[in-house]
């Protein structure tokens, strides 16, 4: 392993992005454009995600190699999931992923595919898979947890979900990458409460740009129950689109006007959000690309926290 993330952190704050695997060919041949375009800011790394119950996966590994075979140094990072898979299945399939040159992993449970109740596999939480790994490969990966400032959706309590990211540490987890979070009083709250448990991992803030109506609400509300602060409903109301963001006809002549002011006051809410979590004195910020750049990039410029020398 070239280089430890978590010990990255703990001397600078560093910059990372997230991209997923696109569903057409047309989708991967414009990837490696968007990715040379982030790789100007030097992000520490860039993770790759898969779809729910594991769709997707071989294009994850094909991204992956991508990041990989690029010439700079930016590590691969590949998301990995309980769901469906048996203790030999995720054997066989981190050791791929070493054999092809990616020995950087984020552990989670994994969003759960309609109708299920459960992983349908052998681990049934992202404990059971950290405590795997390392078993089986010792210090061959390096390996990120999901932290929930809010708490996770799924766990009975907030207290409850620290102490078991305090196990996912014990189990040897070396960082964490936070789920969005907007409320930044509840942030600090969580980043206090971790460190008095004795979680003492690197946190790497996740943030998703605002940029849409419609993916906004669904992101904070179909899995994660993200509390949405005033000043963004404030952006949301002000920019309503009639009768719904949903609605793909809307009978609002003015849709147009206020999608693209949606963006501008996003853009400048999500600049903000990065002042304050840099002023948190957080490890990283990673930011979440959706697959483009020109929205990420010009976020990165006018929040300043790249110089590009």
């Amino acid at each position: 392993m070239s280089k430890r993330l978590s010990e990255i952190m703990e001397e600078r704050t560093i910059l990372s992005f997230e991209v997923f695997p696109p569903k057409t060919d047309k989708g991967m041949e414009k990837l490696p454009d968007t990715l040379n375009h982030l790789y100007k800011y030097n992000p520490e790394y860039v993770s790759c995600t898969y779809g729910a119950g594991g769709t997707n996966v071989g294009k994850n590994m094909e991204v992956c190699k991508l990041i990989a075979d690029a010439d700079n140094d930016t590590i691969p990072v590949t998301h990995f999931t309980c769901i469906g898979n048996t203790r030999e299945g995720v054997k066989e399939q981190l050791q791929n992923y070493l054999d092809n040159g990616v020995d950087h992993m984020l552990a989670l449970r994994g969003d759960l595919p309609f109708g299920w109740t459960g992983t349908g596999g052998d681990f049934a939480y992202a404990t059971d898979l950290v405590a795997y790994a390392r078993k089986e490969f010792g210090d061959k990966f390096e390996i990120a947890v999901a932290g929930s400032p809010e708490g996770h959706i799924a766990c009975r309590s907030l207290e409850a979900d620290i102490t078991f990211l305090k196990q996912k540490q014990d189990n040897g987890a070396d960082y964490i990458m936070t789920q969005l979070c907007w409320d930044m009083e509840q942030f600090k709250y969580w980043l206090d409460a971790i460190r008095e448990a004795g979680i003492t991992m690197p946190v790497d803030v996740g943030i998703m740009p605002i940029l849409d109506m419609a993916a906004t609400i669904n992101m904070a509300l179909s899995r994660n129950g993200c509390v949405m602060p005033r000043e963004l409903c404030e952006i949301i109301s002000k920019n309503w689109i009639f009768p719904n963001p949903f609605d793909k006809e809307p009978f609002d002549a003015a849709a147009d006007e206020k999608k693209a002011a949606f963006k501008e006051a996003g853009k400048e809410y999500t600049i903000r959000q990065i002042d304050e979590y840099r002023a948190c004195g957080v490890n990283g910020i990673h930011l979440y690309a959706l697959n483009k750049w020109e929205d990420v990039s010009e976020i990165i410029d006018r929040s300043g926290i790249c110089t590009l020398v």
